[in-house]
């Protein structure tokens, strides 16, 4: 899995780097050549055109001045703008080598070319707050333009670490180096096609936050046997669908089944039973009042299933936290979603006590984690991945933050993090979907982060597939479920025959789907 940065730790790999022997004017080499071979085979129509590269005074201008050069020697049309003022010495090396090649420049207030393609070199992975003048001024003017652009590290605006937009203009095409950084995945909107490239930076720390890839998810998918039995597929229980929320319990039910569970019990008031039994018949139903105490029958369910979905359309009349603790306490491994959360607020000592002796995951959305971690709201908005590992360390549980991107967090281990998924998942419904298919993947035994994260990723990917046929302005729940066969087809294939390496790309994400 690539590794996610925060500028600080960008800058320190790099120190790594020069520490190992490999010299900072080498990544840059690699760095801007890297550039040149990713955009090439995207623009070669616009690269006829010619290439206007604005370059900065610090390396990421470098970066760019190494484009130009290369650009240069394959006979396209290339002019570099550059802001007046003092520049790194390193930028100010690759500037000379491309100046002595002929590489021509434009002033950055002068008449410029008309060109077919813009590199963003201004600012890189260091850059902080509004763009100052005189980067500021050439900015303004490169808004101007209407070629393609393509941003080396980031769009010059787009504060890498928090994902602020200070007015950067929107790239279609970021190229950055050895692994994301944390505004990449904060501003998806701005970054466009993002395509992280190799220029041979030593390995990667192990604590820094990973990107779960398709690859990835498809060697943790729990693979099927030839002996295998409903027993064996993992039991799953769901509870909830109180009055009028029936819909959530339906749709969690059917995503544990489409993820590959053997059985799937639905526990709800005797009205949401019967309306289940007539529309989804594959399921087993037990009919129960949720402002009751736990009968026998149930009892015996619960400490039978390999995993329990508590949450789904619960409801939130009194009593439901002694509800959901009566249920877990009875369960192997639980997951907790939507109303099953929202019972615990002010209460993370007893949801810590539910996670003594079995696996918990968590899987809050924005209000949901407000609700119960009031303390760590803001942190959230700007550093997901401190907020939800603050989180799994209070609950004693894994949590499962929902957002762009989405974190997984587990007490004493490294975030994990999704980055599939479009708009057409900001409906009613999505969580429930997701908690299915964790639970389906908890009733198989996986590691309760990975199954999290194995949960986040089909949902997100399925919901990628889904809307290429329906849009996903029209995505609806049920729609990313039936995509999910398309997706275990895809990993297996993926897993049997993965494609041939595109050096020097790592990985590549394409822009969500927003139409």
């Amino acid at each position: 899995m690539l590794p996610i940065l925060t500028p600080q730790q960008s800058a320190a790999w790099d120190r790594r780097a020069a520490d190992a022997g490999i010299q900072l004017a080498t990544l840059m080499e690699c760095a801007g050549r890297a550039v040149v071979a990713v955009l090439v085979p995207r623009f070669a129509t616009r690269l006829q055109e010619g290439v206007l590269v604005a370059a900065g005074p610090g390396h990421n201008g470098g970066d760019g001045w190494v484009v130009a050069r290369a650009l240069h020697r394959l006979d396209l049309p290339v002019w570099v703008t550059a802001p007046p003022g003092e520049a790194a010495p390193l930028r100010e090396q690759m500037a000379r080598l491309a100046r002595a090649e002929g590489v021509r420049e434009v002033a950055p207030d002068g008449p410029w070319p008309r060109v077919g393609l813009v590199v963003d070199a201004l600012l890189g992975t260091g850059a902080s707050g509004p763009p100052r003048a005189p980067v500021a001024a050439l900015l303004e003017r490169l808004h101007d333009l209407e070629s393609p652009v393509v941003a080396v590290d980031g769009p010059t605006g787009l504060d890498l670490l928090t994902g602020t937009v200070h007015g950067a203009p929107r790239a279609d095409l970021t190229v950055t180096f050895g692994g994301f950084r944390r505004g990449h995945l904060l501003a998806r909107d701005e970054v466009g096609t993002l395509v992280v490239a190799d220029i041979g930076h030593p390995p990667a720390e192990p604590g820094w936050p990973a990107l779960v890839s398709d690859r990835d998810a498809a060697e943790w998918l729990p693979r099927l046997h030839a002996h295998d039995h409903k027993g064996t597929r993992g039991r799953v229980v769901v509870v909830g669908g109180d009055a009028g929320m029936t819909g959530a319990l339906r749709m969690a039910a059917r995503a544990a089944f489409a993820a590959g569970a053997g059985l799937v019990h639905a526990v709800a008031p005797a009205d949401t039973v019967a309306a289940l039994v007539r529309a989804e018949p594959d399921l087993q139903t037990l009919a129960h009042a949720f402002d009751t105490e736990l009968t026998p029958a149930l009892h015996d369910l619960i400490a039978g299933a390999d995993a329990v979905v508590i949450g789904p359309g619960l409801g939130r009349a009194p009593g439901r936290r002694q509800l959901v603790t009566a249920l877990g306490r009875g369960a192997r491994a639980v997951v907790l979603d939507a109303d099953a959360l929202v019972a615990f607020q002010g209460a993370i000592p007893e949801l810590c006590q539910l996670g003594e002796g079995r696996p918990v995951v968590l899987t809050p959305h924005p209000g949901e984690f407000r609700t119960l971690f009031p303390e760590l709201a803001s942190e959230r908005e700007v550093d997901p991945w401190g907020a939800a590992a603050s989180a799994a360390e209070r609950a004693g549980a894994v949590v499962l933050l929902k957002g762009v991107p989405t974190v997984v967090a587990s007490v004493g281990g490294s975030n994990l993090t999704i980055a599939s998924g479009n708009p057409g998942l900001a409906t009613g419904g999505s969580g429930d979907v997701l908690s299915g298919i964790i639970g389906a993947a908890l009733a198989r035994n996986l590691e309760p982060a990975v199954a999290a994260a194995l949960g986040a990723q089909a949902l997100g990917r399925a919901a990628d597939l889904a809307a290429r046929r329906v849009s996903a302005r029209s995505l609806r729940p049920m729609d990313v479920i039936a995509a999910l066969p398309d997706l275990w087809r895809e990993w297996e294939l993926l897993r049997r025959s993965p494609p041939p390496p595109r050096p020097p790309v790592l990985l590549e994400l394409q822009s969500p789907q927003t139409s």
